[in-house]
């Protein structure tokens, strides 16, 4: 498979790192077809960072979207208190696939499309959401075709869309403990099965027929899954590496 369009990273903390501590992410990864959303902006607007003002050794960083200066990992702090989008309660800091042009990514079922990535959490209050398959165009749904969570208790668990109009089923497909390095692979192939690898280890999963007019992009990072009036307690979120390839 030829990558057309992602992120490439070093490896985990103690195994040889080649990740620069001193950059910003945009020195270490390639984030020209991702777009940063943050925890903060107007109610119901939070703001976005367009990928020509992330990409580079001095591209932007701040406290939601940094460098760890211990082991390079391109990081995300979402709080529990944070502004969000009119569809969900939950604070974010996350990339958002878009295209080379600067346009939003918006592919097909069919085909074979892939994000694979190397992460730890560093922190979590209840559980955090690392990767999507969110829904595009195609329907009035605002809703993700899949979603990959990770719980404060170590579980990783695949959470897959019932249908547009929502319905969520969880799969457990993984244990970690908190601040370990572990990764995945989360893709589509065929039009209709989604394919998900943690830790080395495959599943299987059909897509219903009721998302075929639908479109889809890719989103990684921290979604924190719970929220309070604390600013202090989140999702902390560290990526060591994230690629992603359409074919």
């Amino acid at each position: 498979m030829t990558p057309t369009a992602g992120i490439q990273g070093g490896s985990s903390p103690g195994v040889g790192s080649r990740l620069d501590p001193s950059v910003a992410p945009g020195g270490n990864f390639d984030l020209s077809v991702w777009e940063l959303q943050e925890p903060v902006g107007s109610p119901g607007s939070p703001t976005t960072i367009p990928s020509s003002r992330l990409q580079g050794a001095n591209g932007y960083h701040d406290s939601y979207f940094y460098t760890d200066p211990r082991d390079g990992a391109m990081t995300f702090w979402a709080p529990e208190k944070g502004v969000t989008t009119p569809n969900s309660k939950y604070a974010r800091s996350e990339l958002r696939e878009m295209n080379r042009d600067g346009s939003p990514a918006d592919w097909s079922l069919s085909g074979t499309h892939v994000m694979s990535a190397k992460l730890r959490v560093v922190s979590v209050t209840s559980h955090v959401c690392v990767g999507q398959i969110h829904l595009g165009t195609g329907g009035s749904s605002t809703k993700p075709l899949v979603e990959l969570y990770y719980y404060s208790n170590g579980d990783i668990v695949l959470g897959t869309e019932n249908s547009p109009s929502g319905g969520q089923t969880p799969h457990t497909v993984g244990h970690v403990p908190v601040g370990q390095t572990w990764s995945y692979t989360i893709g589509v192939s065929g039009g209709h099965t989604i394919d998900l690898t943690v830790n080395g280890s495959t599943t299987h999963y059909t897509i219903p027929s009721s998302f075929n007019s639908y479109k889809q992009y890719f989103k990684a990072g921290s979604y924190n899954q719970s929220s309070s009036n604390s600013t202090t307690n989140g999702a902390r979120v560290g990526f060591y590496a994230l690629t992603v390839s359409h074919r």
